[in-house]
């Protein structure tokens, strides 16, 4: 996985690194991968996709809260690990698990993406209107995306695991979301999270 440089997500990065709100704090980050093997991306996705197989062989099809039907399925796999190898990328020192992982993944469309979107950006989007009058904070995340994985032909993914296996969970967090918008044509993959943070927790505060 190749990290790619665009300066439309590094403009919306700049914004959300920090958008204080008083008593809390919303920050986002937008990274971008091209899907070709880099470095040991290659050793990494033959060990997930062993897992994988390893499970697959223990596992019963009778189990219908397992994931074998979409393991079986080879692109289903080949997605997977990409989105794997991104998690990877943006946190080396987390051991992701790839079947674990996958009851994490929720695959979603743009305007689900768009209703949280909506509701927990609104003060964010707020903010950039301020700052930037013209094109909301929407507007210009869609045309940012769209330049890199064309937003039309992705499929899009949440990630939402537990807490205690959550690597980019803060301390003091309220809320946080993870998506990816991976376009299997172009073999790219946009990861985009972002998060609510109390400012209290480090007054002293305690919940």
């Amino acid at each position: 996985m190749k990290y790619l440089e665009y300066t439309p997500l590094d403009r919306i990065n700049d914004f959300l690194s920090h958008v204080n709100l008083g008593e809390r704090t919303i920050k986002g980050c937008l990274e971008a991968y091209s899907c070709k093997h880099t470095g040991t991306d290659k050793k990494l996705s033959l060990s997930l996709e062993n897992e994988i197989f390893d499970y697959l062989g223990k596992s019963s099809d009778a189990d219908s809260s397992s994931p074998v039907e979409y393991l079986m399925c080879r692109s289903s796999r080949k997605t997977l690990i990409y989105l794997l190898l991104s998690l990877y990328h943006m946190y080396p020192d987390y051991d992701f698990s790839a079947v674990n992982a996958h009851q994490f993944f929720t695959e979603e469309s743009w305007d689900s993406f768009k209703q949280i979107f909506d509701v927990y950006m609104f003060e964010a989007s707020k903010e950039w209107l301020d700052a930037n009058e013209g094109s909301a904070l929407l507007e210009t995340l869609y045309k940012a995306l769209d330049e890199v994985v064309k937003v039309a032909e992705c499929e899009i993914y949440t990630y939402n695991p537990e807490a205690d296996a959550d690597p980019f969970l803060e301390k003091g967090a309220i809320w946080s979301y993870h998506f990816f918008f991976y376009n299997r044509r172009l073999k790219r993959v946009v990861s985009f999270r972002f998060s609510c943070v109390s400012n209290l927790v480090g007054e002293g505060h305690t919940y």
